[in-house]
């Protein structure tokens, strides 16, 4: 028996994001959620799939892997790395994901495309910004990021899908819209600059602000604890 019901919780979720699409003015089906399942028990993504969720995101890497092996018969998931990259990681998130969400630099993105098993679909590649400037937070700067996504761009084995961001927090919706403003901007821009390229999706929003995230354009919003409860603190 898991300690939330599910049932109520990705109701409620749905819910939400379809309110904030409408309040947006957005179609319902341009955003949607990505079940952060980081601590949970495989049994927790089996249930979740059963209702209809097919994108998880995993933070820890010998966790994930070991999920994805217990839930091998679900082969529609689509697994996305969302922790911090480092280079000992790259070889099994090229191997075990769908996509990666944390790539903030060339080494990184060189090793990924050089891992990348060769009978695989390309890896979907979301460059993370710190569009904040926090001295604490990973994350290519805006002054960096068109040479950044250029070389993502031309690594065989990767496709560069879009951004991510984690913003500072802030309580006030207003503050919340700014950061999240300037990562659609950046992605126009990009578009403007790569327009053969599928920049289509913008990583950005969680629980706390995911109204703010879809009125400025997120496609993908991280949501964990208000899906699956509370996390415990990792053992390792």
């Amino acid at each position: 028996m898991t300690e939330v019901v599910l049932t109520e919780t990705f109701a409620a979720a749905r819910a939400r994001l379809a309110a904030a699409l409408a309040a947006a003015g957005r179609d319902p089906q341009d955003a949607a959620l990505l079940a952060v399942s980081k601590t949970k028990p495989a049994l927790m993504i089996r249930e979740a799939h059963g209702l209809g969720q097919r994108q998880f995101g995993e933070n820890y890497l010998q966790e994930a892997i070991d999920k994805q092996a217990e839930l091998a018969d679900l082969d529609d998931i689509v697994w996305h790395f969302i922790g911090p990259l480092q280079s000992n990681k790259t070889r099994q998130v090229a191997e075990h994901f769908d996509w990666v969400h944390s790539v903030d630099r060339e080494k990184i993105a060189r090793r990924l495309a050089e891992q990348r098993p060769a009978d695989r679909a390309p890896l979907n590649v979301c460059l993370q910004v710190n569009i904040s400037d926090e001295a604490s937070k990973a994350g290519v700067a805006l002054a960096d990021l068109d040479a950044l996504a250029e070389t993502v761009m031309s690594l065989p084995g990767l496709r560069l899908r879009g951004l991510m961001a984690i913003p500072a927090p802030s309580a006030d919706p207003a503050e919340q819209r700014l950061p999240f403003k300037r990562l659609r901007e950046a992605l126009e821009a990009l578009k403007a600059r790569f327009p053969e390229a599928a920049l289509d999706t913008l990583s950005m929003g969680m629980s706390d602000d995911l109204e703010a995230a879809i009125a400025e354009g997120a496609t993908l919003v991280r949501i964990g604890t208000a899906l699956f409860g509370a996390r415990p603190r990792p053992t390792t």
